[in-house]
């Protein structure tokens, strides 16, 4: 046994994901691969609490329908037959699934809550940039546009299901029972699976980011033990209730850092600023960057209005922190 472990761990030792340096032209993929994977990713299993969390906010029909076109719309950007009977299948929603009416406990959403909601609900994927681990082996920068293959099916139309989802289990927060309600073990299974689908392309990225600071460590190690950390996390019932908060938080965290990574690769060049200082003279820690990603979540933290809309004046103020701190640095040389 113990000799069929260290087999396998040899073979993973010998996987190569083109750490530090350019994919080859020859391993790069094409559209319909990402088409596959974003597909895969944003149908998770979260979409059961996060759409039935709309419901229980008191968001209304019209507000959660525009809200989720627009804010879906505007998620992707950044990575670049109707029946008769209708009419009943809208008062129906509008009047027993989002009444614009709040469980106790939650805050009134709105369309404005929606839009936001769904346009940073990937934030640390497009705006924080981590999908660049991705788009590495896309042919084509088009290949972006690619995202809407899962937003539209996993962060509008199941979120819709899973708010029809709650109000048949008499709004209560259980995804387990909501899943089993709807389609009995199968629907169980289905929570598990795309949970599964999500975690992937997810851990992949967490794997690539450690290792750029465990340069020795095999990737599939650092991606084993990160998953095992997510994972004993994920168990416990206040990830969930929490949600909401904590994707927003999640992608708040990590927007400063691509607003730095724009900066360094399009905003720079425009002002004749040299670019990738850090890589070049081997800096551990880059300090202006550093200094900007604490001074934004701080300015963030403060910033009088609503958790959802804070990232967008937080990623302009990192954005133009960053270029004057460059500016001020440029000056003094």
């Amino acid at each position: 046994m113990a000799g069929k472990i260290a087999v396998q761990a040899s073979r993973l030792d010998k996987l190569y994901e083109f750490d530090r340096e350019p994919v080859s032209p020859d391993k790069l993929q094409s559209g319909g691969k990402f088409a596959g994977l974003f597909a895969g990713e944003h149908v998770a299993a979260t979409e059961f609490v996060i759409g039935a969390f709309f419901v229980l906010h008191g968001v209304t029909a019209k507000d959660l329908i525009y809200g989720l076109l627009l804010g879906n719309l505007l998620a992707v950007l950044p990575s670049l037959g109707v029946r008769s009977d209708f009419a009943n299948v809208w008062d129906v929603a509008k009047t027993k699934v989002w009444n614009g009416i709040a469980a106790p406990g939650q805050d009134q959403f709105g369309f404005w809550h929606i839009l936001f909601f769904a346009w940073f609900c990937n934030l640390a994927m497009h705006i924080g940039l981590s999908d660049l681990a991705i788009f590495r082996y896309a042919k084509k920068w088009t290949y972006g546009l690619y995202t809407a293959f899962g937003m539209y099916p996993g962060h509008m139309l199941a979120w819709i299901c899973s708010g029809i989802m709650v109000v048949a289990v008499g709004r209560q927060m259980n995804p387990a029972l909501m899943a089993f309600e709807a389609a009995g073990f199968a629907g169980v299974a289905g929570v598990l699976f795309v949970g599964w689908t999500t975690a992937n392309p997810t851990l992949y990225r967490a794997g690539l980011a450690l290792q750029a600071v465990t340069p020795n460590w095999p990737r599939w190690k650092i991606t084993l033990a990160a998953g095992t950390l997510t994972t004993v996390i994920s168990c416990f019932p206040v990830v969930f209730v929490k949600l909401l908060d904590y994707v927003a938080i999640y992608g708040l965290v990590l927007m400063p850092i691509g607003a730095v990574v724009f900066a360094e690769h399009w905003v720079l060049p425009l002002f004749s600023m040299e670019q990738y200082r850090a890589e070049k003279f081997g800096w551990m820690i880059n300090g202006r960057a550093l200094a900007v990603w604490i001074g934004t979540l701080v300015i963030c933290f403060f910033l009088p209005i609503h958790l959802y809309f804070r990232w967008l004046p937080g990623y302009f103020i990192a954005l133009v922190s960053y270029v004057l701190l460059q500016a001020i640095k440029k000056n003094n040389r």
